[in-house]
């Protein structure tokens, strides 16, 4: 990831966001935090210039969005297509899912996630 210093607000809102999880962000959370998944290392609610990623993988350049359903408004789907151009023209590739996918299909979800993974190294 680019560096991408983020106005303190951002990174204010970020904490508060994390202890303030919605019930998708806890599921996925729940099967990404400690290595859960391909072994990648995640960070949640991670600032990127004056965005937060949900989830964060930077092994990977990966960020993983959880989407309610005021991402379905006009204005937020915009809003959304610019946010995702930018992040991904810094050379990360953003996968958004939608709450109820996070839901009612968490494998398929967690599959999705663990293909666009990059494979580290062996050492």
């Amino acid at each position: 990831m680019q560096d991408r210093p983020s106005p303190g607000y951002v990174t204010l809102l970020a904490r508060r966001l994390r202890r303030n999880q919605t019930s998708a962000e806890q599921a996925l959370w729940a099967c990404l935090r400690n290595r859960q998944l391909g072994n990648a290392k995640f960070r949640r609610q991670q600032p990127f210039g004056r965005y937060i990623l949900d989830f964060y993988c930077s092994e990977s350049h990966l960020a993983v969005e959880s989407e309610g359903s005021v991402h379905d408004q006009a204005n937020q789907v915009e809003y959304d297509a610019v946010r995702y151009a930018e992040i991904e023209q810094a050379g990360i590739k953003v996968l958004a899912f939608k709450n109820e996918e996070v839901f009612q299909d968490l494998e398929r979800v967690l599959t999705q996630i663990g293909d666009a993974l990059t494979p580290s190294p062996s050492p």
